[in-house]
């Protein structure tokens, strides 16, 4: 460290020297972090990540499938799938197991090992005929793709469907809180509240399955509100954080949204990182898309993860590319596995 840098960075050197998260009035300190300086933010970011990550060197990819699309009731004003928007997307029922088998069997033959089931609607509350033919499906991948990490993201649960998905094993359960819990009911929806969100991310944690649970950034919140999001997250100790930059999709609420400043995104991931110096933060939706030329950048300011192939309703990025992003990575981070 040098007087060059800025002293609100110095002052967050502390999380790596001693791996204590980072205090509130530091991280809104660094929120308003001046453009010059944020490079400098980064860095001390992706130094912390490289320090207090779990052992292992590897990046944590993952890949998702969307086995239930569309026609779901809840007004999410970002969501493609919703009824209460008129985007123009594919709409099925329930996938056949063979069909999620085969598309798992891809994904880990090109070297993903988590692999994700995802649902639209308002979530599986009671389990039910529909709720059973998911674990059936759990445990058929279980079976014949042994070496495959299944996660599921099926919305809101209760106490007998969070119990059932932990006894069928599942790696992890993503649900994000998606902004400031205090802003959720205006910025997000209001056919469901926050609360009922994070009462499923504590029904999972009661019966011990680790939890994936994050944000998305640009749907009309202030870097303040981002802040307390990520300090939310914290009280809710998940395991893995996936922070998604909005992809304004015709046809949703949010169709014309600004786009979010590029240093706004590095102070959140980096703060982020700060603020969670041991968890996985994974880069997923806007990666490629929004991001661009840029990309590496936040996968540099912090992160240690990322979402790869398709997402729901928008493209991704091929995984045999990801793979080589991968390697090109590991020359800033001590090597990848």
């Amino acid at each position: 460290m040098t007087d060059a840098l800025h002293q609100d960075v110095i002052d967050a050197y502390r999380v790596l020297h001693t791996g204590e998260p980072l205090d509130r009035e530091t991280a809104f300190r660094l929120a308003c972090l001046p453009g010059d300086a944020v490079l400098d933010l980064a860095s001390l970011a992706h130094k912390v990540m490289l320090r207090y990550r779990d052992g292992s060197a590897a990046i944590h990819a993952c890949s998702i499938m969307n086995v239930k699309s569309g026609e779901c009731g809840e007004n999410c004003r970002f969501c493609a799938q919703s009824r209460h928007n008129s985007a123009a997307i594919d709409v099925y029922d329930l996938a056949g197991e063979d069909a999620v088998l085969r598309q798992a069997a891809e994904t880990l033959e090109q070297g993903v090992a988590h692999f994700g089931i995802v649902t639209s609607g308002y979530g599986y509350r009671k389990v039910t005929a529909e709720f059973r033919r998911i674990l059936s499906m759990i445990d058929r991948l279980h079976h014949e793709l042994p070496g495959l990490n299944v996660c599921a993201s099926l919305g809101v649960l209760g106490e007998e469907t969070a119990e059932a998905l932990a006894s069928h094993g599942i790696a992890h359960y993503n649900i994000n809180i998606q902004v400031d819990p205090s802003r959720y009911g205006e910025l997000i929806a209001d056919t469901h509240s926050i609360d009922e969100r994070i009462a499923t991310v504590r029904l999972l944690r009661k019966h011990h399955v680790s939890v994936c649970c994050g944000g998305i950034i640009g749907v009309g919140e202030s870097m303040h509100e981002r802040i307390a999001m990520i300090f939310a997250l914290a009280e809710l100790d998940v395991a893995v954080i996936p922070l998604n930059v909005l992809v304004p999709i015709e046809g949703t609420t949010l169709e014309a949204a600004p786009a979010t400043g590029l240093a706004d995104i590095v102070r959140t991931f980096a703060i982020c990182r700060l603020v969670h110096p041991r968890k996985i933060i994974k880069f997923a939706a806007g990666r490629e898309t929004v991001m661009k030329d840029f990309q590496g950048l936040l996968m540099l300011s912090g992160a240690n993860g990322f979402l790869t192939g398709g997402y729901l309703t928008t493209r991704g990025r091929d995984v045999a590319a990801d793979r080589a992003f991968i390697g090109q990575l590991a020359q800033f981070s001590g090597g990848v596995s």
